[in-house]
Parts: structure tokens; C-alpha cells; sequence
């Protein structure tokens, strides 16, 4: 008996809408009655957000109730139990969810209790809202101290519990006065300063001895809930405030905001992913989930621009901080924030059986571009000539070229300045012998894995692992990332490729096939430079017509890129599927969502978003998704002008948009665009699009008419071409 409302999904589940059992109740329920005379083992269910159209699970795998042993004696009873039994992980799987054994009814046995019957409590889904804090520090021209500022946008009052030290050991001490208003010794040991009042939080000035060597604190927000970076004291160095070259009171009023001290913007980091507390729970998602992402990006862009614009100088040296090169932060599997990728191959390039080799000689001309990163193709024997269909992962003798020649061109593009990139196939791997039945699912070579690691939702190939945790190829057996040994093994293999080859970071093929949480593991235990996964989905469309508004396949890859924790980036096929249609229909209005950002990944979450128009699936021979032809540089002159990461198909390399594309990698370079970088846009209209990025650059693409306007900031044409304009602002 289905409950009220249920529909059929294929011909495998059933999607039941949950209710409220009344008006006033605050949680929602679904009840589902089963004939206690069936042979039904178990439930299986995931949860759906009807707003997002997410889909939560436990560790991409379904969340399972055993019915055996719940239901009366004479149905589905296998043997007893002396105590109530427990869901099967279910309490680990499901924090929020009390169990509570209800009393028998049963009249045969009024003293015996019917073992499972429990009543539910909701699941509250909560979000957790990033609140931030800004500190920054300043030592003053002709003065022995040091003045620390710090902000938060915590709501209510909040008590900052701090110290100082002398010495790497972070030893807290109470430093001498004076002190911040509002402020008492706690046991001899920390001072406690309500933080006062701002329009939208509360902060306070700190003015220290300059010989210290930090600050460290921890948050009060109430009596039980106190705020750390992930159970440690925040800790802000002021060593290097010593160093920073005095300015004038009207200058040091107006860069009051910036810190120069070492480490500082991993400390804002830390301080921002670790503020989280009861105080900003939310039951709503949308709005929440947004917040979070706009505060992440703000925080870093305002973190980048402190590298472009507040370099301190000394006068033994060059002075110009716009001729400096800025400090760059480097953070595991994304890079520096600069990095502009190119694709080294395209689907004809094994056919020489020396592409290595081939891509060697190129490598001094890749790197004059401006190329900071290159993306190697599969390096592993493989079924398909291509690669993409990987049997022996430790056999690097491929149709591109031998291991040695892996080795030598790896070497080859380092000596030239480039990172490299490997392409991995994580998700699925050809077998090397039958089972009884036939099925191609026993594997050989160094990983020589039985049938238990192929999932078990495949008919294709009879694995006996779990189900997939994602959607499966189909082409090929699907590895199970939930065994242990299938994880302990890649994690091997992805290091010894880091050691053996050099690689410097991942491509990630067919990232769709399995839960990001194992990414994240491989990630964490690989350490990549830079990473990136192909989560390539359709988008959405209504009788063929595509919709401007597509928030859900964005959401989707931001829901992947989440799941790995942010230790990897995504190509960006929502902004490529976006371009499309605004150029082949004259209709650049697209290229603007509802609230005024660029439409893609990269108006959500630019850091993790790699932005590209072809590669090697979706142009080349295959041509599966071709860029709307004659149209190539207009799509490079958006994606090497705007945030994210930039990625350059090898084709468009070496054609005659070679000089064209690398003007404009030229343009980014000089200009300093990144990943971050802040985007306003200006026009977008039918027949063009118009915008600006970091006040530094502007550009138009469409036939349409646009021109910076004059005012305070000139602008001089850089670059022009087919249907495309770029202006620089002139110092």
C-alpha cells in the first residue's frame, strides 16, 4: 500500500512526499504500512531537498532499515533477539534521529515488547552560516607598539578571550596594559574584552608590545558555546608587522584593513571556516547556502587584492609595488589562484605512438603563452587507444609513449615552469580475466582485485561491492570506492605516480561515477597542487528551448565540488552550455543570472570553478559538443578575461587563434586577473555582453554596441577581434 501521494521512479523506487501529521506540528512524517506476512527484508530510502533537488545520503550510499525480526512472529521472523536492536548504523547515520522503544499492544503476549517499533523524530536540516572576522595589524612609524584590530560579524555579544607569546611554543601570557574597555583578567591566566557594538557586529583595538611574537584567542558566545579553529587557539603572528614600512596618518587610516603579516590569510581563512556556531544555524537553505559562498569569495578576493596593492617596500629596494610580483598562497588541489591550464592533447593524439615526445618540443612554446599549468592524457595501458578505459594501473606504456618518455617530458615541462597534470580514471577499470560466469570482472597486475570490487548495482558485470554511490559507466566495470582495499590501493597508486612521474595534480575523469567524499580522500592523502573533476551533466531545457535560469545544474557541480570539501575544483560545463546559446542565438542576455552574476559555476563559486569552451569529448574528431563555430575567440575573450580558472584546448593552440589567445593570456597576466577576481557586469542584452573585473579590465563580446564610459578611469583598447573588444585602465 503506497502512502498518499507517492509516484513511481522507473521501475525500481517509489518518491513519497513527507507530511505534516497536523497544522500545528513542526516536523513532517511519512508512514508506510507493510502486510507483516511478506518476506520484505528491508527499507531502503535517501532523502530528497525539494528545493534544491539534492539528494542526501550516508557517505553516497542509501540509508537501510532491516525489517527481519520487527514484524509479527508468524511474518518475516528469522530468529530472536534477546533486546531491542539498533537500525544498522542507522544512529550514526542519522544524528538527529531518537529512537524510542514503544510499549507491546500485543494481546498474545502482554509482557513481551515488539522488538524495532520506534517513533521518529525529524530530521532538522540545518545549514551553518559562516560568520567572519577580519584582524589585521599595523605598527606605527616612531612607535613601540603594535595595534591589532579585530571585527566580527557575530550577532550578540561576544566575548574575545586572549593572550600573547614570546615564542613558537604559544605559551598564552597576559600581556602588560594597556587594555581594551570592558576588559578583566580570567584567572590570572587570559584577558576577557567584550568586543563593542558596530552597525552589523562588534570588534575592538588591541595596542601591543612590538616585541611579541603573537596574539592568540578564543570566542565566547554564551555560557556553552565557544569558538576555536578546529580545537586549537586562532593565532595571529606579529613578527613581520615589525617590518612594514611606516606611512603617513592619512594613508594608515586608509589601508587600516590590511594585514602584512606572514601568514595572515591563512589565519583569516582559519578563522572564517571555523566560525560556525548555534548562533548561526539556519533552517533555511537557499539564502544560507549563498551566504556562505558570497563571505568565502569575499574574504579571499579581499585576501588577493591585499596581495596586489599591499606589498611592503624597503628603501634598499624597487619600490614600484605595481611592478612586484604578488604573494601567492598556495592551497592543496587549487593552486595559487593564477593558474591559467592547458590541455596538452586532443582524441587523435595517441595515434602517433610519440605524442610524449611530440609534446616535448612544444614545451618551451606552451610555456611563452603565459601557461602556468598542463594537463597530461591518460598515461596508463588501456583498453581504448585514448586511455579512458584503464586495465593495468601500473603499466604507464601507453599509445602516447613509454614510461620513460612520460618521465622526460614531465621533467621537460617543469624545467620550462609548467605544473602538470595527470589525467586519472578513478571510477571504472577494465578486467583482465572471466569469472565462472563469464563476466569480465577479475583483474590482474599489481591491483589484482576479485569481483568485490565491482558494485553490485551494475548487471553488466556481476560485482559483488556495494551499490554505486554515484551513476555508472557502463562500458566498463565500476569500482567500488566504499571497500577499504580499493581505497588503500588508489591512495598508493595516486602517490607513487606524484613520486614516480613528478606529476604535480590531478584531472579527474568521470567524477559523476562516485561519491566526492572518496576524492577527498585521495586528495588529502596525494596532496596535489591543482585538481580538477569532470562533472558533466545535460543542462536544463523546456521543449528544447534551454532555460535561462539554471541554478540546478550549477548546483549540482557545487554539490560535487562541496562534497570533496573544496579540495578540488570542476570544470565549469554550466558556463560552456550557457555560451553556447548566447552566441549561436544572439542572445547574450544569458549571459547574467536573476541577481546580476555571471550564470555559471564561476558566479557561485569562482575559485572551484575551471572554465573552459572545448576539449577533447566535446571538440576535436569527437565533436560531441562543439563551440559554435567561428565563435572560439569570443568565448576566449570571456573566460581568460573573468574569474575562475581559465583551461585552453591544445586545437586553439596551435591554429590561427594562437596569437590571439595567447594576447589575451598576456592581458590577464599583466593585469593580474585570478580566480577570484571581482566581475561587475554592465550589459546584457540581445546582442551583447559588457562587463569589468577587478576595476582593471574591460570587455564586450556580440555584435552590439559598447564602450567603457570616460570619466575617472581612462581606458585604452588592448585587444580586438571578431566580435569581441578588451580595454585596460590606464595608470
Amino acid at each position: 500500500m503506497w502512502p498518499h501521494g507517492s509516484i513511481p521512479i522507473k521501475d525500481y523506487a517509489i518518491e513519497t512526499p513527507f507530511k505534516k501529521p497536523s497544522k500545528d506540528d513542526t516536523f513532517h512524517e511519512v508512514k508506510i504500512d507493510f502486510n507483516p506476512s511478506s518476506a520484505i527484508e528491508a527499507i531502503h530510502f535517501i532523502l530528497k531537498d525539494e528545493e534544491t533537488g539534492a539528494s542526501y545520503q550516508h557517505k553516497g550510499r542509501d540509508f537501510r532499515v532491516s525489517l527481519v525480526n520487527y514484524l509479527e512472529d508468524d511474518g518475516n521472523m528469522i530468529h530472536a533477539k534477546s533486546s531491542f536492536g539498533k537500525w544498522p548504523d542507522a544512529v550514526e547515520q542519522l544524528p538527529n534521529m531518537v529512537l524510542k522503544a514503544e510499549a507491546s499492544c500485543d494481546s498474545k503476549n502482554e509482557n513481551r515488547r515488539l522488538e524495532g517499533f520506534y517513533e521518529e523524530q525529524p530530521i532538522v536540516k540545518e545549514v551553518s552560516v559562516g560568520n567572519m572576522v577580519n584582524v589585521a595589524i599595523r605598527k606605527f612609524p616612531d612607535a613601540a607598539n603594535i595595534v591589532l584590530h579585530l571585527e566580527t560579524d557575530i550577532p550578540g555579544d561576544v566575548v574575545v578571550h586572549w593572550g600573547v607569546c614570546r615564542d613558537d611554543a604559544k605559551t598564552w601570557e597576559i600581556p602588560a596594559v594597556p587594555y581594551p574597555p570592558e576588559t578583566t583578567v580570567f584567572r590570572n591566566k587570559a584577558l576577557r574584552t567584550l568586543l563593542q557594538p558596530t552597525g552589523n557586529g562588534s570588534r575592538a583595538l588591541f595596542t601591543l608590545d612590538e616585541k611579541l611574537d603573537g596574539f592568540l584567542f578564543v570566542l565566547k558566545l554564551d555560557a556553552n558555546s565557544w569558538v576555536n579553529f578546529q580545537g586549537n587557539d586562532f593565532y595571529i603572528p606579529l613578527s613581520s608587522a615589525r617590518s612594514v614600512k611606516g606611512q603617513s596618518d592619512s594613508e594608515s587610516e586608509e589601508t587600516s584593513g590590511k594585514a602584512h603579516t606572514d601568514g595572515i590569510i591563512n589565519e583569516i581563512r582559519n578563522l572564517v571556516s571555523g566560525l560556525n556556531s548555534e548562533k548561526s544555524l539556519q533552517t533555511k537553505v537557499k539564502e544560507a547556502k549563498e551566504s556562505i559562498l558570497n563571505e568565502i569569495e569575499k574574504l579571499a578576493a579581499e585576501a588577493y587584492s591585499i596581495f596586489r596593492s599591499s606589498t611592503p617596500s624597503y628603501p634598499e629596494e624597487d619600490s614600484d609595488a605595481d611592478d612586484a610580483e604578488p604573494t601567492i598562497n598556495i592551497s592543496s588541489g587549487t593552486g595559487s589562484g593564477f593558474e591559467i591550464l592547458c590541455q596538452g592533447f586532443n582524441w587523435e593524439s595517441n595515434k602517433s605512438g610519440r605524442w610524449y615526445m611530440e609534446l616535448k618540443e612544444k614545451a618551451s612554446e606552451i610555456s611563452s603563452l603565459g601557461f602556468t599549468v598542463i594537463w597530461l592524457p591518460p598515461p596508463t595501458e588501456s583498453v581504448s587507444p585514448e586511455g579512458y578505459m584503464p586495465k593495468d594501473l601500473y603499466n604507464l606504456n601507453s599509445r602516447y609513449g613509454t614510461i620513460d618518455e612520460l618521465k622526460d617530458l614531465v621533467k621537460s615541462l617543469h624545467g620550462v615552469g609548467l605544473k602538470v597534470l595527470g589525467d586519472v580514471v578513478l571510477n571504472h577499470r577494465c578486467a583482465h580475466y572471466q569469472n565462472q560466469n563469464g563476466v569480465w570482472n577479475i583483474f590482474g597486475g599489481r591491483l589484482n582485485w576479485d569481483d568485490r570490487a565491482v558494485v553490485g548495482d551494475d548487471p553488466h558485470f556481476q560485482g559483488r561491492g556495494n551499490k554505486s554511490s554515484g551513476d555508472n559507466f557502463h562500458a566498463a566495470p565500476n569500482i567500488d570506492h566504499s571497500q577499504d582495499f580499493v581505497r588503500k590501493d588508489l591512495i598508493e597508486w595516486l602517490c607513487w605516480l606524484r613520486e614516480e612521474i613528478g606529476y604535480d595534480g590531478w584531472r579527474l575523469d568521470f567524477v559523476r561515477g562516485f561519491w566526492g567524499g572518496y576524492v577527498k580522500d585521495y586528495l588529502d592523502a596525494s596532496e596535489p597542487y591543482f585538481a580538477v573533476g569532470e562533472y558533466w551533466d545535460s543542462l536544463s531545457y523546456t521543449y528544447g528551448e534551454m532555460d535561462h535560469n539554471q541554478d540546478a545544474h550549477r548546483q549540482r557541480i557545487v554539490d560535487w565540488i562541496n562534497a570533496t570539501n573544496g579540495t578540488a575544483g570542476a570544470f565549469d560545463v554550466t558556463s560552456k552550455g550557457i555560451l553556447h546559446s548566447a552566441l549561436e542565438r544572439c542572445e547574450y542576455w544569458r549571459l547574467s543570472d536573476q541577481k546580476g552574476k555571471p550564470p555559471g559555476v564561476v558566479g557561485w563559486w569562482p575559485s572551484r570553478a575551471v572554465t573552459f569552451i572545448e576539449n577533447h569529448d566535446t571538440g576535436s574528431t569527437q565533436g560531441h559538443w562543439r563551440f559554435p563555430g567561428g565563435k572560439e575567440m569570443q568565448g576566449y575573450a570571456y573566460i581568460l578575461t573573468h574569474p575562475g580558472t581559465p583551461a585552453v584546448f591544445y586545437d586553439h593552440i596551435v591554429s590561427h587563434h594562437r596569437s590571439e589567445i595567447g594576447a589575451l593570456i598576456s592581458l590577464r597576466n599583466r593585469n593580474k586577473i585570478h580566480c577570484r577576481s571581482i566581475v561587475e557586469i554592465v550589459k546584457a542584452e540581445r546582442d551583447v555582453y559588457a562587463a569589468t573585473i577587478d576595476d582593471r579590465v574591460a570587455m564586450k563580446i556580440g555584435p552590439g554596441y559598447y564602450e567603457p564610459p570616460s570619466g575617472p578611469q581612462r581606458w585604452s583598447l588592448a585587444l580586438e577581434g571578431y566580435d569581441y573588444k578588451v580595454w585596460e585602465a590606464s595608470s
